[in-house]
């Protein structure tokens, strides 16, 4: 059985507001953890007259609706830690890290790094334009800009 609401359950957007990132991915290993250990039958014939076969026999696989909870709390999970990259980058240029060290960090080059933080930037703007009350205000973004820097050396994304 699902603890999510009914009216909302397995909707992305409503859990990604309902739960926070240890408690979706908490829930997402509980879910996943419980799907992965099926009993599909019992390991040993003498286990017939054992007052636990009824347990054996018993399944863990998930319903329906904990596979689709499943599927929106791996999307939840993907959105929150996308999110918390940039939050992350912001922290690391504010005390001093450079392009080279968050690169190593993300595990791709720091004209990459770079770049991604850039495009995150160009997105807030425009959504700052668009009226989302979320996207950060031009001041903020100017200022996320200037501590970015210059692009470090290496190839345009294509």
């Amino acid at each position: 059985m699902s603890t999510v609401p009914e009216v909302a359950r397995n909707v992305p957007a409503v859990l990604e507001s309902e739960f926070s990132l240890v408690t979706a991915v908490t829930r997402l290993d509980f879910l996943s953890r419980r799907d992965n250990h099926v009993i599909d039958a019992p390991n040993d014939a003498a286990d017939d007259d054992d007052d636990w076969a009824a347990i054996k026999e018993a399944t863990t696989t998930l319903d329906v609706d904990e596979a689709l909870e499943l599927l929106a709390l791996g999307e939840v999970v993907a959105r929150k830690a996308h999110d918390s990259r940039q939050a992350g980058v912001r922290a690391a240029r504010r005390g001093g890290a450079e392009w080279a060290d968050i690169a190593a960090a993300l595990d791709i080059s720091p004209a990459q790094a770079w770049d991604e933080h850039t495009a995150w930037l160009d997105e807030q703007g425009a959504a700052a334009a668009r009226g989302d009350a979320d996207a950060l205000d031009a001041a903020a973004v100017g200022q996320l800009r200037e501590l970015a820097g210059p692009r470090p050396a290496g190839p345009r994304p294509a």
